[in-house]
């Protein structure tokens, strides 16, 4: 099968669908696909995130367990405590190194601590087992208190079992109150997606729910109920759903020979922030395993990844409301003179605020300083800002040459979260080039909503900022958006940050 290449889903234009509702027009569902697209949905937690707790507990409770058994009977009996200190540490790090190996920390182990309560007793003694036998070789045991050694042994196993029971209580009671679960759609019915479903169903503690199936084909092939579980519409169906509700995982039931038949669906659905599968459950072609993703025993292919997932989802938020909220103190003389400066300058609201696209294409407030006259107010963005353009006043011009309008963003950033500090620029919902709306001059404009708009971004420091007025402009703007969330990382979002304010000063030219 040939590579998925973000470039090529962009180029790929597909026909128009005559049936297609017009730009900024949502596409209609069937009534059963809008009425469970309807029910409220919790925010859940990513397994990778519990996982990482539960080694962050294992850590700190052998930590804490041998320092306490160190404290009651060693401290001050001992001219030197570095053997103790070595010995923790290194005890600590195999702990971690052994649980792994005996897959204690994936979400389903976690889930039953009395069926790994005997293989933690077991990696905790082998460990030990292992630590006495280092000892003997290098000949230090007369610098360890055997006293405090069995002391460790003892209360760690216990202490480790206390902890694996709380973890396991947690992640029943975030199962029970779905904070677990992964919302999961079919593509494709027939026998392949019924043997599936059935498989994945027979799986345990695999936390997937199946909102419904979805499938272009209308013959017999592609019945109204797979498996129990209705049919919802086409992949374009499919498409809007995700915009309705939270989809975590679209697993693709086709075989690897019709790649023109999947290819077609994948342009489709690049743009949505979820993971996307191939089932690989009836292929002939057999893989090796660590090719796979696995629910249970079932194997999947992996397509595409959500961008900015799991941990980096934790290290993003951190930094922005960190970051934003120092940026927000240290800019604040500045906005207060720029907001004294707009209301002494001309009638009106200090503050303007504008309905933009934000992640998964839903509608944020982005608030900016008002830089154009109050009766001239532009809500929807239905015709951009030119050069020497009247509606400007005369603190806007200034304002907008040196992006200190876009400055009350950061209250988005640090208060409100529905933006970050680096991402593609979050385009208002009308905004269009001279003759066409940006989703239409570019092929996959929605993928740049895969991750939170930002302040400032990849194509901004590269000087693809200011007015759209051409095709090439947004396609360039859209390009660098595309990169930025393919190669995110927290060291790229701090250059663009660096390099932002120089980038400012030079295209000045470009900002009107």
């Amino acid at each position: 099968m040939g590579t998925f290449d973000v470039r090529d889903m962009m180029q790929a234009g597909t026909p128009a669908d005559p049936g297609a509702p017009e730009v900024g027009e949502a596409r209609r569902l069937s009534p059963l696909a809008e009425r469970i697209a309807a029910i409220p949905v919790k925010p859940t937690l990513s397994p990778v995130l519990i996982e990482g707790a539960a080694r962050l507990l294992d850590t700190l409770i052998v930590i804490a367990t041998g320092g306490l058994v160190y404290w009651l009977y060693v401290a001050g009996k001992t001219d030197s405590a570095l053997p103790y200190q070595l010995t923790i540490i290194g005890l600590t790090a195999g702990t971690l190194i052994f649980f792994q190996s005996l897959q204690l920390y994936p979400i389903g182990a976690l889930r039953h601590a009395r069926r790994t309560a005997l293989r933690i007793v077991a990696g905790w003694t082998l460990l030990f087992l292992l630590a006495l036998a280092i000892f003997f070789l290098l000949k230090i045991g007369d610098q360890i208190s055997r006293i405090w050694l069995i002391s460790f042994y003892l209360g760690g196993a216990g202490a480790l079992l206390c902890g694996r029971v709380a973890i396991m209580a947690g992640v029943l009671h975030l199962t029970r109150t779905g904070r677990l679960e992964r919302r999961t759609a079919i593509v494709g019915g027939g026998e392949a997606g019924e043997a599936l479903i059935r498989a994945l169903e027979a799986q345990k503690d695999t936390g997937l729910r199946i909102c419904g199936v979805f499938d272009d084909r209308n013959d017999e092939r592609s019945p109204e109920s797979v498996a129990g579980h209705p049919k919802l519409g086409t992949v374009e169906d499919l498409v809007e759903f995700a915009r309705r509700t939270r989809l975590d995982l679209v697993i693709f039931t086709l075989p690897i020979s019709a790649e023109a038949r999947l290819l077609a669906m994948l342009r489709k659905l690049w743009v949505l922030p979820i993971d996307i599968r191939l089932s690989a459950h009836l292929a002939k072609l057999q893989l090796r395993p660590r090719s796979y993703s696995y629910f249970g025993s079932v194997p999947l292919l992996d397509i595409f990844d959500r961008p900015i997932a799991d941990w980096d989802i934790l290290v993003k938020w951190v930094f922005d409301k960190v970051v934003g909220t120092l940026a927000l103190i240290a800019l604040s003389p500045l906005m207060i003179a720029v907001a004294i400066a707009i209301k002494l300058d001309s009638r009106g609201p200090i503050l303007f605020r504008q309905k933009r696209y934000g992640f998964n294409n839903e509608t944020v407030d982005v608030f900016k300083f008002r830089s154009l006259y109050h009766e001239m107010t532009d809500h929807k963005a239905a015709k951009q800002v030119t050069k020497d353009d009247p509606r400007v006043t005369r603190v806007g011009r200034f304002i907008r040459k040196t992006s200190i309008d876009e400055l009350p963003q950061l209250l988005n950033v640090v208060f409100k979260g529905d933006l970050s500090l680096v991402g593609p620029r979050p385009h208002a919902i009308h905004a269009q080039t001279a003759t066409r709306a940006y989703e239409q001059v570019v092929d996959g404009y929605f993928a740049r909503h895969r991750v939170k708009p930002g302040i400032t971004g990849w194509a901004q420091i590269h000087g693809w900022r200011g007015e759209t007025d051409t095709d090439e402009k947004i396609q360039k703007r859209v390009e660098h958006d595309l990169y930025y969330i393919e190669n995110w990382s927290a060291l790229l979002d701090l250059y663009i940050l660096a390099k932002t304010p120089l980038s400012l000063l030079i295209q000045r030219e470009n900002a009107y």
